[in-house]
């Protein structure tokens, strides 16, 4: 019997969770884990919870019995269910010290915010990564695409984004874009001498991001992109509209340095182009 934690994901029975089941479980499988449904209910709002909380309660566990069911059957793996209360986006990131990671669907949101914005709430308290799925076609996607913003904790988000292409074989793509000054002329410099020299600053700042990934993974195949004239939002999206998987990194509260990437993560599950994963980012400690 397996000890590793399992993955959970999330529902309100939407196709856009059914769909996050799915994904999960069926990550779940290959991963060698079990898979643990949850489904929370928003009982903040109940002004007199008795006996309501009662029947809220009965109709959650009558909604996870269901979407267990859509998948117990077509995938050999020890499924769960756990019926969850109060705010629906601090439960989850609660429950995530119990899993190795949190799957919510995509979509729009209900009882306090947008899906985008519970998405952010969870990744910047949740201990481990959060997967954000839609309902598009997975069928004949590949490869995995990871953003970047030049700083050291960015890597990690890196080092996520290569394990998991390299364990599917999948082949990845670094982007990093950047937002370049107005191009006038400055310091003395002609605005396309200015221009160059940022990119080429920038290029070696990708490079150094991806630095030992080939001593890591010998076999994995890495492209490095650097997006000069789209915003970080519009180059991930693009970038992933083809891919298996596009990974981001969020540093929770007050993390803030070259871009803020928290802000790309929201602007990218406003357009989510696939499966799309939120690491938690560590801040690292600079040693001087």
């Amino acid at each position: 019997m397996t000890t590793r934690k399992p993955i959970a994901a999330a529902t309100n029975d939407s196709p856009q969770s059914q769909a996050a089941v799915l994904w999960a479980a069926r990550r779940a499988e290959r991963s060698g884990v079990p898979l643990v449904i949850l489904h929370v209910v928003d009982d903040r709002w109940v002004a007199e919870p008795y006996p309501w909380i009662g029947v809220m309660e009965e109709a959650g566990d009558r909604l996870l019995q269901t979407a267990a069911g859509r998948v117990r059957d077509a995938f050999p793996i020890t499924i769960t269910t756990r019926l969850l209360t109060g705010s629906v986006g601090r439960s989850l990131a609660k429950y995530s010290a119990k899993a190795s990671m949190v799957v919510i669907g995509s979509g729009t949101g209900h009882l306090g915010g947008s899906l985008a914005d519970r998405a952010l709430q969870v990744a910047a308290s949740s201990k481990v990564p959060v997967a954000v799925v839609g309902t598009q076609d997975l069928e004949g996607r590949s490869g995995v695409v990871v953003g970047v913003d030049g700083s050291k904790e960015a890597t990690q988000a890196v080092a996520f984004a290569a394990a998991e292409a390299d364990r599917e074989g999948d082949e990845l793509t670094v982007v990093y874009a950047i937002i370049a000054p107005d191009r006038v002329v400055d310091a003395g410099l002609t605005s396309t001498s200015l221009a160059e020299l940022i990119a080429e600053e920038e290029r070696l700042v990708l490079a150094e991001t991806v630095a030992g990934l080939k001593e890591d993974y010998p076999s994995l195949q890495v492209h490095q992109v650097l997006e000069t004239e789209r915003s970080p939002v519009d180059a991930l999206v693009d970038a992933a509209v083809n891919a298996r998987m596009l990974v981001v990194g969020s540093r929770g509260r007050g993390g803030i340095q070259r871009l803020l990437l928290g802000s790309t993560a929201h602007g990218v599950l406003r357009h989510l182009p696939c499966p799309t994963v939120i690491t938690r980012i560590q801040a690292t400690k600079n040693k001087n």
